[in-house]
Protein backbone atom coordinates (compact mmCIF):
# COMPACT_ATOMS: atom_id res chain seq x y z
CA UNK A 1 0.00 0.00 0.00
CA UNK A 2 1.46 3.68 -1.00
CA UNK A 3 -0.07 7.00 -0.03
CA UNK A 4 1.96 10.00 -1.88
CA UNK A 5 2.58 12.65 0.24
CA UNK A 6 3.88 14.79 -2.11
CA UNK A 7 1.25 17.56 -2.18
CA UNK A 8 1.10 17.96 1.33
CA UNK A 9 2.57 21.77 1.76
CA UNK A 10 2.51 24.51 4.55
CA UNK A 11 3.49 28.38 4.48
CA UNK A 12 5.67 29.12 7.50
CA UNK A 13 4.52 32.99 8.01
CA UNK A 14 4.36 33.21 11.90
CA UNK A 15 8.08 34.68 13.35
CA UNK A 16 11.15 35.21 12.48
CA UNK A 17 14.57 34.84 14.28
CA UNK A 18 17.56 37.16 13.63
CA UNK A 19 20.74 37.61 15.41
CA UNK A 20 20.17 41.03 16.60
CA UNK A 21 17.83 39.61 18.89
CA UNK A 22 19.45 36.76 20.04
CA UNK A 23 20.65 36.63 23.12
CA UNK A 24 24.37 35.62 24.36
CA UNK A 25 23.62 32.26 25.49
CA UNK A 26 21.58 29.43 24.21
CA UNK A 27 19.40 29.09 27.85
CA UNK A 28 18.02 32.46 27.64
CA UNK A 29 16.50 31.77 24.05
CA UNK A 30 15.63 28.38 25.19
CA UNK A 31 14.27 29.64 28.04
CA UNK A 32 12.35 32.45 26.13
CA UNK A 33 10.52 30.59 23.69
CA UNK A 34 9.73 27.30 26.16
CA UNK A 35 7.73 30.09 28.23
CA UNK A 36 6.13 31.07 25.06
CA UNK A 37 5.78 28.46 23.87
CA UNK A 38 4.34 26.89 27.54
CA UNK A 39 1.96 29.98 27.70
CA UNK A 40 0.47 30.01 24.72
CA UNK A 41 -2.49 27.55 25.33
CA UNK A 42 -1.11 26.26 21.52
CA UNK A 43 1.43 23.92 23.01
CA UNK A 44 -0.26 20.72 24.85
CA UNK A 45 3.60 19.18 26.69
CA UNK A 46 6.12 22.32 25.79
CA UNK A 47 7.83 19.63 28.43
CA UNK A 48 7.84 16.71 25.85
CA UNK A 49 11.23 16.17 24.11
CA UNK A 50 13.09 13.94 21.73
CA UNK A 51 16.26 11.75 23.06
CA UNK A 52 18.13 10.23 20.39
CA UNK A 53 20.91 8.14 22.28
CA UNK A 54 23.06 5.37 20.43
CA UNK A 55 21.64 1.85 21.82
CA UNK A 56 24.34 -0.98 22.77
CA UNK A 57 23.01 -2.92 19.06
CA UNK A 58 24.74 0.04 17.17
CA UNK A 59 21.24 1.66 16.31
CA UNK A 60 20.20 4.92 16.90
CA UNK A 61 17.13 5.38 18.82
CA UNK A 62 14.83 8.25 19.38
CA UNK A 63 12.03 8.15 21.91
CA UNK A 64 10.07 10.97 23.92
CA UNK A 65 10.40 12.13 27.49
CA UNK A 66 9.89 15.01 29.54
CA UNK A 67 12.11 17.72 30.34
CA UNK A 68 11.64 18.22 34.37
CA UNK A 69 13.75 21.45 34.93
CA UNK A 70 16.45 23.48 32.68
CA UNK A 71 19.36 25.22 34.30
CA UNK A 72 22.10 27.27 33.37
CA UNK A 73 24.29 23.99 33.07
CA UNK A 74 21.91 22.16 31.04
CA UNK A 75 18.41 19.99 30.38
CA UNK A 76 17.04 17.55 33.47
CA UNK A 77 15.04 14.61 32.68
CA UNK A 78 14.21 10.98 35.16
CA UNK A 79 14.42 7.35 33.37
CA UNK A 80 15.11 4.00 35.07
CA UNK A 81 19.03 3.57 34.57
CA UNK A 82 18.91 -0.10 33.97
CA UNK A 83 15.91 0.57 30.90
CA UNK A 84 17.52 0.75 27.25
CA UNK A 85 17.52 4.72 27.12
CA UNK A 86 19.54 4.97 30.49
CA UNK A 87 21.82 1.83 29.45
CA UNK A 88 22.23 3.42 26.20
CA UNK A 89 23.38 6.54 27.92
CA UNK A 90 25.79 5.11 30.43
CA UNK A 91 28.08 3.70 27.59
CA UNK A 92 27.83 6.27 25.25
CA UNK A 93 26.93 9.62 26.82
CA UNK A 94 26.56 11.58 23.87
CA UNK A 95 23.15 12.08 22.78
CA UNK A 96 20.81 14.56 21.07
CA UNK A 97 17.47 16.71 22.92
CA UNK A 98 14.57 18.19 20.28
CA UNK A 99 11.50 19.91 20.81
CA UNK A 100 9.23 20.39 18.14
CA UNK A 101 6.22 22.67 18.54
CA UNK A 102 4.16 22.63 14.92
CA UNK A 103 1.95 25.22 16.50
CA UNK A 104 4.72 28.02 16.87
CA UNK A 105 6.46 26.85 13.23
CA UNK A 106 9.62 26.00 16.00
CA UNK A 107 11.84 23.68 16.46
CA UNK A 108 15.47 23.63 19.35
CA UNK A 109 18.15 20.64 18.58
CA UNK A 110 20.59 20.40 21.15
CA UNK A 111 23.77 18.27 21.02
CA UNK A 112 25.45 17.44 24.57
CA UNK A 113 26.79 14.92 26.86
CA UNK A 114 24.68 13.29 29.68
CA UNK A 115 25.32 12.36 33.16
CA UNK A 116 23.85 11.22 36.30
CA UNK A 117 22.44 14.25 38.31
CA UNK A 118 23.45 13.99 42.22
CA UNK A 119 21.61 11.65 44.11
CA UNK A 120 19.78 14.38 46.28
CA UNK A 121 18.29 15.91 43.29
CA UNK A 122 16.56 12.88 42.64
CA UNK A 123 15.65 12.16 45.79
CA UNK A 124 14.28 15.67 45.88
CA UNK A 125 12.31 15.17 42.38
CA UNK A 126 11.09 10.81 43.62
CA UNK A 127 9.63 12.83 46.42
CA UNK A 128 7.72 14.88 44.29
CA UNK A 129 6.20 12.57 42.53
CA UNK A 130 2.73 10.82 43.13
CA UNK A 131 2.69 7.84 45.19
CA UNK A 132 1.48 5.85 42.03
CA UNK A 133 4.06 7.33 40.02
CA UNK A 134 6.24 6.12 42.63
CA UNK A 135 5.31 2.81 42.93
CA UNK A 136 5.35 2.28 39.10
CA UNK A 137 9.21 2.91 38.77
CA UNK A 138 9.36 -0.07 41.66
CA UNK A 139 7.10 -2.51 39.43
CA UNK A 140 7.97 -1.61 36.44
CA UNK A 141 11.56 -3.27 34.53
CA UNK A 142 11.60 -0.96 32.12
CA UNK A 143 12.43 -2.26 28.29
CA UNK A 144 12.54 -5.66 29.60
CA UNK A 145 9.87 -7.92 28.04
CA UNK A 146 6.94 -9.04 30.00
CA UNK A 147 4.57 -11.53 29.80
CA UNK A 148 1.28 -9.92 30.15
CA UNK A 149 -0.42 -6.67 30.79
CA UNK A 150 -1.63 -8.68 34.62
CA UNK A 151 2.08 -9.75 35.12
CA UNK A 152 2.64 -6.08 35.48
CA UNK A 153 -0.38 -5.09 37.47
CA UNK A 154 0.34 -7.76 39.66
CA UNK A 155 4.08 -6.67 40.61
CA UNK A 156 1.97 -3.13 41.15
CA UNK A 157 0.03 -4.27 43.79
CA UNK A 158 2.60 -6.52 45.34
CA UNK A 159 4.35 -3.28 46.00
CA UNK A 160 1.36 -1.05 47.26
CA UNK A 161 1.28 -4.14 49.63
CA UNK A 162 5.65 -4.05 50.43
CA UNK A 163 4.78 -0.34 51.14
CA UNK A 164 1.84 0.76 52.46
CA UNK A 165 1.68 2.98 55.22
CA UNK A 166 4.87 4.43 54.84
CA UNK A 167 7.14 6.62 52.60
CA UNK A 168 8.20 5.04 49.41
CA UNK A 169 11.65 5.56 48.66
CA UNK A 170 13.47 5.92 45.48
CA UNK A 171 15.24 2.95 43.91
CA UNK A 172 18.74 3.28 43.42
CA UNK A 173 18.36 2.31 39.35
CA UNK A 174 15.61 5.13 39.11
CA UNK A 175 16.79 9.13 39.32
CA UNK A 176 17.86 11.85 37.15
CA UNK A 177 20.51 12.84 33.48
CA UNK A 178 21.38 16.03 32.80
CA UNK A 179 22.12 17.05 29.20
CA UNK A 180 25.07 19.43 29.16
CA UNK A 181 24.90 20.99 25.75
CA UNK A 182 27.44 22.01 23.54
CA UNK A 183 25.55 22.73 20.65
CA UNK A 184 22.08 24.17 20.46
CA UNK A 185 20.32 24.76 17.00
CA UNK A 186 16.79 27.22 17.12
CA UNK A 187 14.69 26.70 13.78
CA UNK A 188 11.95 29.00 13.07
CA UNK A 189 9.96 28.40 9.69
CA UNK A 190 10.06 31.42 7.62
CA UNK A 191 7.53 31.32 3.60
CA UNK A 192 9.32 29.98 0.80
CA UNK A 193 11.51 27.58 2.84
CA UNK A 194 13.92 30.05 3.59
CA UNK A 195 14.11 28.90 7.67
CA UNK A 196 15.70 30.72 10.12
CA UNK A 197 18.00 28.48 11.17
CA UNK A 198 20.67 29.73 14.50
CA UNK A 199 23.25 27.47 15.84
CA UNK A 200 24.97 28.32 19.36
CA UNK A 201 28.30 26.12 19.62
CA UNK A 202 30.19 25.73 22.75
CA UNK A 203 33.98 27.35 22.74
CA UNK A 204 36.77 26.24 24.38
CA UNK A 205 36.98 29.47 26.47
CA UNK A 206 32.56 28.67 27.15
CA UNK A 207 31.67 31.52 25.39
CA UNK A 208 29.04 30.91 22.45
CA UNK A 209 29.70 31.53 18.93
CA UNK A 210 26.23 32.24 17.33
CA UNK A 211 26.21 31.17 13.73
CA UNK A 212 22.95 31.56 10.90
CA UNK A 213 22.68 28.52 8.74
CA UNK A 214 21.33 28.16 5.57
CA UNK A 215 17.68 26.29 5.51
Amino acid sequence: MAHDLSNYRKSYEKHELLEKNCPETPIELFRNWFLNADESGMVEEANAMNISTLGLDGFPKNRIVLLKKYTWEGFIFYTNYKSEKGKAILENDKVCLSFFWPALEQQIIIKGRAEKVPTNLSDGYFESRPDGSKLGAWASNQSEVVSSREAMEESLISYEKKFEGIEIPRPEHWGGFIVKPISVEFWQGRPNRLHDRIRYTLEKDFSWKLERLAP
